[in-house]
């Protein structure tokens, strides 16, 4: 089976009916948010088994989409007993807005009978037209990051939509103000309304909307929950139960502080980021926000493909001297990232993290076109409109 777990809207459903319908296989969809499909389930659990049979009699390979399926009860069950039957007669597609990879740490009844993918926001890449990149098993960042910038491309209007519109695929295709203002506040009301409530036992909802608008303007800081319990005015429990839930609804993601080989780090707080990083109120922290955005799809990917196992986490010293973003690889430091507006000089602790660390590259992220500029101990100054297109 093919679990494809990623926010609301991405386009995980588009992706799965058109697969099937490339395949001739329209009608092995079925959308267990419908009520039709449930009863159906309820009359009979092998409802589809016959046009499972039929269609092999057409297709190479037989593939049935469950949309949703995992805000059935016992969902795990239902799909452990699907893939036992139709084993040798079909495959199966699974997908969610929730995050299906949280649930599979309560129980193994599918262990060794799926792989899980991630589907995030459009890249700068995918936006051009281009595959993500994909380092080789043995590539070194140093290598990586020369591969990167060996194409001379500067996609800077196409980056602009991006932080304009977001890199969901609906309000950034239509770069319309009027609908993206429309779809951004829809959006919220059917994470709470369909996501939160059908996946959670949160019942006060409201928490959670409260949150939505409070977390932009701390993006790009460590997050303090004591802060946001006096602000909501509400326990600990609460806002701890509020941000897990908009982790498992893919509204934000959270980054650990890294401490191993650095002398005062923080090692409690984590930094959290938004899916949707048009929510950031100022330029540098939406800039900050995508280019996690951006990182955090490459990562993903990377593990989704099994090209080994990445992390990523920043870097902050108790005196506040900060580097955004550190990839870990393989359990070791890999390369040092920092976003910002404007290019300039890198600042000297960038240097001293990246020594403490190993001697890894430091890359800092502008904003700006056209820049391109190394200069000794791997620091790299590179526009985003390159690096990441």
């Amino acid at each position: 089976m093919r679990f494809i777990s990623g926010p609301r809207q991405i386009g995980k459903t588009t992706i799965a009916r058109n697969f099937l319908h490339r395949h001739n296989l329209d009608d092995l969809y079925f959308n267990w948010d419908l009520r039709e499909v449930r009863d159906r389930f309820i009359h009979d659990p092998y409802f589809f088994e016959t046009q499972i049979y039929d269609s092999q009699a057409s297709a190479k390979s037989v593939w049935a989409c469950l949309d949703e399926i995992h805000k059935m009860p016992k969902w795990k069950n239902i799909l452990k007993d699907y893939f036992d039957k139709f084993e040798n007669a079909a495959r199966f597609i699974v997908t969610g807005s929730a995050r299906l990879d949280w649930f599979r740490k309560s129980g193994d009844a599918l262990t060794g009978r799926y792989f899980l993918f991630h589907l995030f926001p459009l890249s700068l890449s995918e936006a051009t037209g281009h595959p993500l990149p994909v380092p080789e098993s043995e590539e070194t960042a140093e290598d990586f990051i020369e591969q990167r910038i060996s194409r001379v491309r500067y996609e800077q209007d196409l980056l602009q939509q991006l932080l304009n519109y977001s890199g969901f695929p609906e309000p950034f295709i239509r770069a319309s103000d009027r609908y993206f203002r429309r779809w951004q506040r829809d959006m919220v009301d059917q994470i709470i309304r369909d996501d939160v409530r059908d996946l959670t036992r949160i019942i006060e909802t409201e928490n959670i909307a409260s949150l939505i608008i409070r977390l932009p303007e701390r993006i790009g800081s460590p997050l303090s929950l004591n802060a946001l319990r006096e602000d909501l005015n509400v326990s600990y429990t609460a806002v701890k139960n509020a941000i897990s839930a908009l982790q498992l609804t893919f509204v934000v993601f959270l980054i650990s502080p890294y401490s191993r080989n650095i002398s005062r780090a923080l090692k409690k707080e984590k930094k959290c980021y938004f899916f949707d990083w048009t929510r950031c109120p100022t330029p540098a922290s939406r800039f900050e926000n995508y280019v996690a955005v951006e990182l955090k799809t490459l990562i993903e990917l990377w593990n989704d493909g099994g090209l080994g196992v990445l992390e990523l986490f920043y870097v902050r010293t108790k005196d506040g001297k900060e580097t955004d973003f550190l990839i870990v690889r393989e359990g070791k430091p890999w390369c040092l990232l920092e976003a910002k507006l404007s290019d300039g000089p890198v600042e000297n602790h960038h240097h001293r993290h990246a020594k403490a660390l190993g001697g890894i590259p430091v890359i800092q992220l502008t904003q700006e076109p056209k820049v391109v500029k190394r200069s000794k101990g791997n620091i790299y100054r590179i526009s985003a409109s390159r690096f990441f297109s």
